[in-house]
């Protein structure tokens, strides 16, 4: 045999060889079924006890899929509230805020009713706080509020104001009926509850015709307060806590007793909120002792049972 015959078939013998180690070295670890979690790439499905688990990247990490897991998922909430609630609320929300860095807190005061209908369009919203238990209960009526999240939470007064540097001759509710007035600021009776309740006390003393006849009528209570502010009334009839605000105007007195419906503020949670957890976590806020004080700070009631 030449040489030449014989290197080929060393070579030869040699290529079988490593072909068989190599089938050999796949066959077992087809057997052990084993992969190295090294070699897994980030959002791969590895199997452990032969159940499969995902891992997501995260910030350059990985969350278990296990919907137990803490989240760092920023998140906005809408809050609709009274506009009587406008610098409580303002407090209340930094506070929340800095409690909870996730969460970041949009609120949109107004008249009651306007916020209702808001809610009744399908207007973004995760918690509405009333100034009055009606527009709380049409809402929840129609299916639109989570029941079992709705709680009453303060109590406010109704109050008949005057310009502080003024020279209007009123002392009581009965005096607006007199020439002693010439033009009242009052909310509209339609979608303000403040102007809900006017109507009531009026009508219980016999003279709402004669008041009515000279009332401007305001969309929300702040907007009533601020015609009293710059005496472009005569006098104003707000919450007890939109007069507290305001150095330029004089309280004259609260309604009669019993001339109108407790003014009862509930508060829910939206049907439609994209967030109930946090909602939840709002609403629970604002019925904590600090939260209460200061609520009572601004002349709040504590309505929490």
């Amino acid at each position: 045999m030449n040489m030449n015959n014989r290197f080929l078939k060393i070579a030869a013998v040699l290529l079988a060889i490593a072909m068989l180690a190599g089938a050999c070295a796949s066959l077992t670890e087809q057997q052990s079924g084993k992969t190295s979690a090294a070699d897994a790439p980030v959002g791969a499905t590895e199997p452990v006890n032969n159940v499969p688990v995902e891992t997501t990247a995260v910030d350059g990490g990985t969350l278990s899929a296990d919907a137990n897991t803490p989240t760092t998922e920023k998140v906005e909430l809408t809050i609709l509230a009274a506009a009587s609630l406008t610098d409580v609320c303002d407090e209340l929300k930094t506070r929340f805020e800095n409690e909870n860095p996730n969460i970041t807190v949009n609120i949109s005061y107004g008249g009651s009713g306007a916020l209702q209908t808001q809610i009744e369009e399908g207007a973004p919203a995760d918690v509405f706080i009333s100034a009055a238990t009606k527009q709380m209960t049409a809402l929840d009526e129609e299916g639109l509020m989570d029941s079992a999240s709705i709680v009453q939470l303060l109590e406010n007064k109704v109050v008949l104001i005057v310009p502080k540097e003024g020279d209007t001759r009123v002392s009581s509710f009965a005096d607006v009926a007199t020439d002693a007035v010439t033009m009242i600021g009052l909310g509209e009776p339609g979608s303000v509850p403040v102007g809900q309740y006017s109507e009531e006390i009026f009508t219980s003393l016999g003279i709402l015709d004669a008041v009515k006849a000279k009332a401007n009528y305001g969309s929300d209570v702040r907007t009533v307060l601020s015609w009293v502010e710059t005496a472009a009334v005569d006098c104003g009839v707000v919450y007890a806590t939109d007069a507290y605000t305001s150095e330029d105007v004089t309280i004259v007195c609260e309604a009669p007793q019993g001339s109108c419906k407790p003014v009862i503020y509930p508060i829910g949670v939206v049907a439609a909120s994209e967030h109930p957890d946090e909602a939840a976590a709002w609403v629970s806020f604002l019925q904590s002792d600090a939260s209460m004080a200061l609520f009572e700070n601004y002349g709040f009631s504590d309505m929490r049972e």
